[in-house]
């Protein structure tokens, strides 16, 4: 009896093989802490919140007349006040699910927390930058909020992130005699396009240029190190919407940064869980800002 080669004739693809992959490709996403390297780092804090002590200047004068009464000068100081925050991540693992599975998620899973964690460091860091601080100059527990002043403020004037705004910072660094640390810049994807397209920036320094070209902004430029950073706080307001976004031009030290591991990131087993596998941690955050004179707030319109 003749075949039916139209009809049968496809049937073996039925039993083709199918490969699966042994691993996880794991979504692109900042691993690492890209803030804390311009920070004073306080490690493990004891208790919910941690100080800063801030001392003011003080200056000589004329001494007068010979055995004249002695004029002491007292240097304004200050106690700030920073609060600690707690964090959690758990992710779990069914352990169902593992035979069920060509790639095992446990090693991908820790590195998504891992990275997890780093970025929360961050997202404290920036925070802490622009936020008010508690601050008190007397005895007692009576604070005052300060906020980053206006003067310390580049505002966005309808402007993206150009030259201009750039010397502004250099310019305010200068004046507050603060720019005689390691002085850093935050940039995102924004600032990255704003900038390449500027021609006034692009002829500023061409060597420089030529490696941000290239995909190098993480060198010092401007008289800053450019660090990347996508996390940056965005606003949208107005009618039509004008979008904001507010980065960071700061010198080393300029906030204090304390984490305190309270539980590890670790693998466990759940046995009121029915042995479900978990992965997971909590930390304590806490950030400060220690000297407004040592902090720029840059708006730029995107």
């Amino acid at each position: 009896m003749p075949q039916d080669m139209a009809t049968n004739g496809g049937m073996i693809t039925a039993a083709f093989k199918r490969e699966f992959h042994d691993a996880f490709e794991v979504q692109c996403q900042q691993k690492k802490s890209v803030l804390q390297v311009g920070v004073k780092d306080r490690g493990p804090i004891q208790g919910s919140s941690f100080t800063i002590n801030d001392l003011g200047t003080v200056e000589m004068q004329a001494s007068g007349s010979r055995f004249g009464d002695t004029v002491w000068s007292v240097p304004e100081a200050g106690t700030r006040l920073a609060l600690m925050a707690d964090y959690d991540l758990f992710v779990p693992i069914e352990p169902r699910d593992e035979p069920k599975l060509a790639a095992n998620p446990t090693s991908e899973y820790m590195q998504a927390c891992l990275a997890a964690e780093m970025r929360q460091r961050d997202r404290t860091i920036y925070n802490a930058f622009g936020a008010s601080i508690n601050r008190k100059n007397v005895d007692g527990e009576t604070y005052t909020p300060t906020p980053l002043p206006a003067a310390q403020l580049i505002g966005a004037s309808a402007a993206p992130m150009n030259k201009a705004k750039i010397v502004r910072a250099r310019k305010l660094f200068r004046a507050n005699h603060a720019d005689t640390d390691i002085l850093y810049m935050m940039y995102n994807a924004e600032i990255l396009e704003q900038i390449l397209t500027d021609d006034e920036l692009t002829k500023w320094d061409r060597e420089t240029i030529q490696a941000i070209q290239d995909g190098d902004v993480a060198k010092k430029w401007a008289g800053f190190m450019w660090l990347p950073y996508e996390d940056i706080k965005s606003v949208t307001a107005g009618d039509p919407a004008v979008t904001t976004q507010t980065t960071f031009a700061f010198a080393q030290g300029a906030v204090h940064f304390a984490r305190v591991p309270i539980s590890n990131f670790d693998i466990a087993v759940r046995p009121d869980k029915k042995n479900v596998k978990q992965i997971g941690g909590i930390a304590s955050y806490g950030a400060g800002r220690a000297n407004e004179k040592k902090v720029v707030g840059i708006d730029f319109v995107v």
